[in-house]
């Protein structure tokens, strides 16, 4: 990893703080592949999947519920236990998260929440390079728990784990399509695959640029993908430190990887230890090389601006949480690592990257809830605020919204 200080660092700041216009070198290509799918449907859908997915000439685009069913048989009993156990926990903090209906009721005017599942969804669960059950839990759990009635999946080249997953949770409407061609399918249906009102996952640079293109016509979660960490440390062991950030080097070529600290000895060890730990990870190499960066800071006050400019995915902090405002998920301590949030621990995983963290959090229970306000107003509680809508109104010009509340009362 390089390491930079000064100006180098400053600039380097900026420069990853724009990363998101990264999305913009693929959007032309994106742009035709979710148009050939929404005009020509099945046709083309199935053209990229057997290009790119790996779908065999005769292969049904959507799996088989006997083979998800299979898989849960034939996974080991250790990975069905780790599934069921994750599983637990990513349910109970989407119930934890889970907003609620309320009413309040003041001088005759009742206000209040009611809350609605969506009706469906789609789940964008990566399958290329890895098999990512646990994608499959962090966005079909919260679904679930949301009260969503259907949600389907769609993943390339689908392997053993997934299905697993997949069966665990009782899904069992699944497609073997992936890439901007599985999110225009999602997003404006086709013959095989009906549309959802949502589409929800993380993904490479494609997938995540289609997500940006459809959003107005389907609605999305955020962008999510390539994956991104900083770690912000002035002291602690140098192989903890960059054990995460090749951890999270590993998932992607394009992966963003940045340790910031005020301590050069310490980023000079951690940079040893980086390139020890990623010696035999191919892709991990990659990432390191392209994106990943150290940057050292004159104060601890600037190693935490640079954070919240950067707004990462992940951030991993010793301490000065009080002072961090943008980030996707925060990981605080040695023994908090962005590997136990990426399975277990409970809090999704699926979180915004390319500094949309400036702006909301990772993927929650609410994302899949519409939050639907209801008024009821007595008589008296009309006539009490009448002249505050009639000024309003009329200000506005806005004659019959006036009028509207004026018959109600005057003719009582």
């Amino acid at each position: 990893m390089r390491i930079l200080e000064g100006p180098a660092a400053r600039s380097s700041v900026s420069t990853l703080a724009g990363r998101a216009d990264d999305l913009d070198k693929v959007s032309n290509k994106v742009r035709r592949i979710v148009n050939n799918v929404r005009g020509d449907g099945d046709h083309a859908l199935r053209k990229y999947a057997q290009r790119w997915d790996g779908l065999a000439e005769n292969e049904a685009g959507r799996v088989d519920p006997a083979e998800i069913s299979n898989a849960w048989r034939q996974v080991s009993s250790e990975f069905r236990s780790a599934l069921r156990h994750a599983a637990i926990n990513i349910r109970q903090f989407a119930i934890w998260q889970k907003p609620k209906a309320w009413m309040r009721t003041q001088n005759g005017i009742s206000v209040g929440q009611v809350i609605r599942p969506l009706a469906s969804v789609g789940c964008y669960v990566p399958g290329g390079r890895y098999p990512l059950p646990s994608t499959l839990l962090m966005t079909v759990i919260p679904a679930q728990v949301a009260g969503v009635k259907r949600i389907c999946v769609v993943s390339p080249q689908p392997r053993m784990e997934a299905l697993a997953a997949a069966a665990l949770l009782g899904i069992r409407e699944f497609y073997r399509v992936g890439g901007a061609q599985a999110i225009a399918a999602l997003a404006y249906g086709t013959e095989t695959i009906p549309r959802v009102d949502k589409v929800v996952g993380p993904g490479n640079v494609y997938v995540t640029s289609a997500k940006k293109l459809v959003a107005f016509d389907c609605s999305i979660d955020f962008l999510a993908g390539p994956t991104e960490i900083v770690i912000v440390a002035h002291r602690g062991k140098p192989l903890i430190i960059a054990s995460d950030l090749v951890a999270q080097a590993e998932h992607d070529p394009e992966a963003v990887i940045v340790f910031i600290t005020t301590s050069a000895q310490l980023a000079r060890n951690v940079a040893t230890s980086v390139t020890s730990l990623a010696r035999n990870n191919s892709v991990a190499r990659l990432s390191l090389a392209d994106k990943g960066v150290i940057l050292l800071a004159s104060s601890r006050r600037e190693a935490v601006d640079w954070a919240n400019r950067l707004a990462p995915e992940h951030i991993t902090l010793e301490q000065d949480l009080p002072l961090l405002r943008n980030a996707g998920s925060v990981f605080v301590g040695d023994y908090s690592p962005t590997a136990a949030g990426d399975y277990a621990s409970g809090p999704n995983h699926v979180l915004p990257t390319g500094g949309l963290a400036r702006c909301r959090g990772g993927l929650t229970v609410s994302d899949f809830l519409k939050v639907i306000t209801v008024q009821r107003l007595t008589k008296a509680g009309l006539r009490n605020i009448a002249p505050m809508v009639e000024t309003l109104a009329e200000a506005e010009g806005l004659k019959a919204h006036a009028q509207s509340v004026r018959v109600r009362y005057a003719n009582a």
